[in-house]
């Protein structure tokens, strides 16, 4: 439990990263953003295939097929997503919708795997998920009193940032639901493999994704010097950093959550992507966050720490305790 809870943090810790990215590059497109960071991904990919050749192999094409849609889905279409969304509407906003991960996956894992898991009993569950629920209002409050005090604020483009940030929400629901089933259905395989296939399916699909974007700016007559923008050096690396931390190692690391926690409180642990992604962007800020965010911070916290409590019922045990 706790080695998991450990993975788990890690992974929020490198993933709140990609959070800062469409911050420090404005003025490149976010689907350049996305295919940039997923062929970096998935050249990175490559040299480490070489090692897991052997249990590479062993995968069959059912399960490459499953790698494809997680990364077109969990990768892709999620990052696009997302680095629109911060661009549209800035760091927090997006980060504190996305913070309302941990309670759509706990509460769509437990209705979706209870016989696998074991459910979470909704009584037990219901304080942390308070708790996490009203940690996100209250960041979001500080958000949108800034947002009405700003007189040259974009309401509209705000706006698409939201609903932008909640399409991201339904890519990263499916996506952990769909992994961790492949990984307990496969618990002989290794969470690195897994990762390392992930990159391998995503590079064609990145690949594809960058000349097509290259194709649609050069006939459309787009000024932004393609393929790599004005500022190559800083674009580059920062992709191959993303690439590498965000995309490998950070699924490395949940993937060893998954496969040693039930999905249910996996997907609560997500909440470390959150805080991780809120301290990077206030550090960016260069201030301090408000009273109000600090304390939504720490209800989050604290909601993750009384999840950690929670132990999952089997649900036949449920089932005879709701008979008698």
């Amino acid at each position: 439990m706790w080695l998991g809870t450990l993975y788990a943090l890690a992974a929020g810790l490198i993933w709140g990263l990609v959070f800062v990215g469409p911050l420090l590059l404005p003025e490149y497109p976010a689907a350049l953003q996305s295919v940039g960071r997923y062929l970096a991904f998935g050249l990175i990919a490559l040299p480490l295939a070489w090692f897991d050749r052997t249990a590479l192999r062993q995968l069959t094409r059912a399960d490459w097929i499953e790698a494809l849609k997680l990364s077109a889905i969990g990768n892709l279409l999620y990052y696009l997503c997302l680095a629109s969304a911060i661009q549209r509407a800035g760091g927090p906003l997006p980060t504190m919708i996305i913070g309302t991960l941990p309670v759509v996956i706990a509460v769509c894992a437990n209705l979706r795997n209870a016989r696998r898991d074991g459910r979470l009993p909704w009584l037990r569950l219901l304080p942390s998920l308070a708790l996490i629920a009203a940690g996100i209002a209250c960041v979001n409050q500080v958000e949108l009193q800034a947002l009405r005090a700003d007189a040259n604020a974009d309401v509209r483009r705000y706006a698409i940032g939201a609903v932008l940030a909640i399409g991201a929400v339904a890519c990263w629901t499916w996506y952990p639901l769909r992994n961790a089933d492949w990984l307990r259905d496969h618990p002989g395989r290794s969470p690195r493999t897994w990762a390392t296939a992930q990159g391998l399916a995503v590079l064609p699909l990145a690949l594809l994704g960058y000349i097509a974007l290259w194709t649609f700016m050069s006939a459309t007559g787009r000024e932004f010097p393609m393929p790599f923008g004005p500022r190559p050096g800083f674009f580059i690396g920062l992709m191959v950093a993303i690439g590498l931390f965000a995309s490998w190692v950070g699924t490395l690391c949940w993937n060893e959550a998954s496969q040693r926690l039930p999905t249910a409180l996996a997907g609560q642990l997500i909440v470390f992507e959150t805080i991780a992604a809120l301290s990077y962007a206030f550090i960016l800020r260069g201030r301090m966050p408000e009273p109000l965010t600090l304390i939504g911070i720490a209800l989050l916290i604290a909601g993750v720490i009384w999840a950690l409590r929670v132990k999952p019922v089997p649900v036949a045990n449920v089932e005879s305790c709701s008979a008698h």
